[in-house]
């Protein structure tokens, strides 16, 4: 190649090149853009219907390739079910200032959920707004506590299939069934949410995760009707940090085991408080022919419990409200694997006489129990505090009152 042809090929591949950062940067510079939903129709009254609105904001917002945020002001917005789809072009973040309302009966429900994002990356819901299902009015509906063929009420907030993304500073009342379900999702915080239904409300879980890895949920106040945490199955890496959990059923892991290869692993339950909750921290599984199932490598520690009604408990025959169902579930013991699980500086108060209940499957016995510095209390006239223990093989350590299983 001649010497011009050379200095001409490296002037056009540095130009090129120059061109080629410049598109490739266009949208990393543009400006962070706002979508209002007043903008698009929506009418803060209370009454009328703005999911037609929200939509029009969500999809110019999730269009635009630069940082938007959908806004949603001050004021009260009906809207009915509605699911926010992705993928976006960039980063996208939903601000609820003001109160979003339910409809109330649940005929008015195409779906099982109310508001739902899905397939959406760098996600981020805050605002300090309210979600206000209006469960009052659909709670009696609700039959699913006696039969196995019901129709669920629809989750408040439900994410699937959501990556990288926060979900903060909110406060969910009322739902008509879990308020907050993560299904298939990675490497999503949940921060400074707010929880509250009555302690009687049906199946109100606080927040439900299943199929999703690498998910923390910290300082938090969840007061419901059932549990506070539910962790089911395909669920990997959660961390459950500073969260105040009462009234409800506490920090669950499960139900488990009505399905094959059921299984939940590293899990972490730390710094919290429960307060005159049904169950503290607790793993449950059915008792059913489900091989390949498992619970592993979790760990609850550094945790108060004020007048708690089981502190600490594993049921490996767990059924509730004695479904029809158990009757067959019950000619088996549980096939899941519990194992590796450590209960570590745990104290307070249990408001039942077995406040260590451990009770494992006599075919796949619970291995490598660890209790270490327990002090829990029963004031009861029947008292003092008990453990009720069986099939479990581990160990303690420091303070074991009551008395260990070990």
């Amino acid at each position: 190649m001649t010497a011009p042809n050379v200095v001409f090929s490296s002037v056009f591949c540095i130009i090129m090149l120059i061109l080629l950062t410049a598109t490739c940067g266009k949208n990393h510079h543009l400006p962070p853009k706002n979508f209002n939903v007043l903008d698009y129709g929506a009418v803060a009254d209370g009454e009328s219907e703005n999911s037609p609105a929200f939509l029009r904001a969500w999809e110019e917002g999730c269009g635009y390739p630069g940082k938007s945020r959908v806004i949603v002001p001050k004021g009260t917005f009906k809207i009915w079910s509605t699911t926010f789809v992705g993928p976006c072009k960039g980063p996208i973040t939903f601000v609820i200032k003001g109160i979003l309302k339910a409809p109330t009966h649940p005929s008015e429900f195409q779906s099982d959920t109310w508001l739902g994002f899905r397939y959406v990356d760098r996600l981020s819901v805050k605002g300090g707004g309210y979600l206000e299902g209006q469960g009052h009015a659909a709670w009696s509906y609700n039959d699913c506590s006696t039969n196995p063929n019901c129709s669920p009420l629809p989750v408040s907030l439900r994410f699937d299939f959501v990556t990288n993304s926060r979900i903060n500073h909110l406060r969910s009342i009322n739902s008509k069934n879990t308020h907050i379900s993560l299904f298939a999702c990675d490497k999503i915080r949940i921060s400074r949410v707010r929880i509250t239904a009555p302690e009687n409300s049906p199946n109100t879980d606080g927040i439900r995760i299943g199929e999703s890895t690498n998910v923390k949920i910290t300082e938090s106040v969840i007061q419901t009707g059932d549990d506070c945490v539910s962790i089911i199955t395909g669920s990997e890496n959660i961390l459950v940090q500073d969260v105040t959990c009462g009234p409800g059923h506490g920090i669950s892991i499960g139900s488990l085991g009505k399905s094959r290869g059921d299984f939940v692993s590293d899990v972490k339950v730390t710094n919290c408080t429960f307060i005159g909750t049904q169950n503290g921290v607790r793993i449950k599984t059915w008792a059913a022919d489900s091989l390949s199932s498992s619970v592993s490598n979790i760990f609850f520690g550094y945790i108060a419990m004020q007048n708690v009604n089981n502190p600490i408990i594993i049921d490996q025959i767990y059924c509730p409200n004695m479904l029809p169902a158990c009757a067959s579930l019950g000619k088996s013991s549980s096939k899941v694997q519990i194992k590796d699980v450590t209960f570590y500086n745990i104290w307070g108060t249990s408001s039942s006489k077995a406040a260590i209940a451990l009770k494992c499957s006599a075919v796949v016995p619970c291995r490598n129990i660890i209790l270490n510095k327990i002090n829990l209390s029963y004031h009861g006239r029947d008292g003092p505090a008990i453990s009720d223990c069986s099939n479990v093989e581990g160990r303690s350590y420091g303070t074991q009152l009551p008395n260990g299983c070990f």
